[in-house]
């Protein structure tokens, strides 16, 4: 089977639209369709851009009508944690600080709660379906994860999640809980690796936001040190040391036999593989990029002439 695998979307329904009809999909009986291929969505559909719902109800009818599968990204989990109240503390949500959304959480949740807040019972739909998209695809040709494919934390959490690799509540508050194994086993499939830099380093990630820790190359098993593993701003990596990371913040690269599609790293510039095994289809259309998608047609290494780019129109 063919499949075309689509970036990180935030709310650009209108870069979505563009793109699929690049890739020759047209819409019939309600739903965007290809006659040969099937749309592989990386997750992240929500925060940010202009037009959280349209983008919505365009995968949703997809998926629907078979023309697409998803994974849950990052961005989904946040909502359903937002939304789901904490049955150890009354009154209280699951992953915010100390149980209360503060000014932060909806900061970075505004555009999605600006459409949905004020109708209770869409959100509380809405929440309902991002609990059917599952946290990994492992089909017989190819691999689908929202940040990091990390065989370990996978097998240790397939035998608790429902058929299909789908959270219920029980798995949701678990993993809301700083500091539970559950938390960092999805905490690393939808964010990635991260390490601790050293004391004095820091940068200003995409929200604005001073981090300490940064997302590591979890890809490229020759990543072994600060400098050579850390996901920051060019400007910030020569200032890492040439030291070696510790060796918990590593996974020694992906050696598996498909290829494997995430998103999630807000990656810049014209697209291009990351290795002859795993590519990034995230290209910062939430943040004026482009959505980007890569074009996969059976292919055991992957080419950066397959990527396909739309902008908005």
């Amino acid at each position: 089977m063919n499949f075309d695998i689509i970036g990180d979307i935030h709310g650009q329904a209108d870069k979505l639209r563009a793109l699929l009809k690049r890739l020759g999909y047209v819409e019939r009986n309600g739903a965007m369709r290809h006659p040969e291929r099937t749309a592989i969505f990386v997750g992240d559909f929500i925060d940010r851009g202009p037009r959280q719902m349209d983008t919505l109800l365009i995968v949703r009818a997809m998926m629907d009508a078979g023309s697409a599968l998803a994974v849950m990204g990052n961005h989904e989990f946040n909502a359903v944690a937002w939304f789901m109240r904490d049955p150890e503390h009354d009154e209280a949500y699951l992953r915010t600080r100390h149980g209360e959304r503060g000014a932060r959480n909806r900061h970075q949740h505004a555009a999605f709660l600006a459409e949905v807040e004020h109708t209770p019972h869409v959100h509380a739909e809405v929440i309902d379906w991002f609990l059917t998209l599952p946290l990994w695809l492992d089909l017989p040709e190819l691999r689908v994860v929202h940040a990091c494919w990390h065989p370990e934390f996978i097998a240790e959490l397939e035998p608790h999640l429902k058929p299909g690799r789908l959270l219920d509540e029980a798995m949701m508050i678990k993993a809301s809980r700083r500091g539970s194994n559950e938390y960092r086993q999805v905490e690393t499939l939808l964010k990635g690796t991260e390490v601790k830099l050293p004391p004095g380093c820091a940068f200003e990630d995409k929200s604005g936001i001073t981090r300490r820790e940064a997302r590591t190359r979890w890809w490229d098993a020759q990543a072994v040190t600060y400098r050579d593993a850390a996901l920051v701003p060019p400007e910030d990596k020569a200032q890492l040391p040439d030291a070696e990371i510790p060796a918990t913040a590593r996974i020694g690269g992906y050696a598996g036999d498909k290829p494997v599609f995430i998103g999630h790293y807000w990656m810049t510039g014209c697209p291009e593989v990351l290795s002859s095994k795993v590519a990034c289809v995230d290209y910062s259309a939430g943040k004026g990029g482009p959505l980007v998608a890569y074009r996969w047609g059976g292919e055991e290494v992957l080419s950066s002439g397959n990527f396909v780019v739309a902008e908005a129109g």
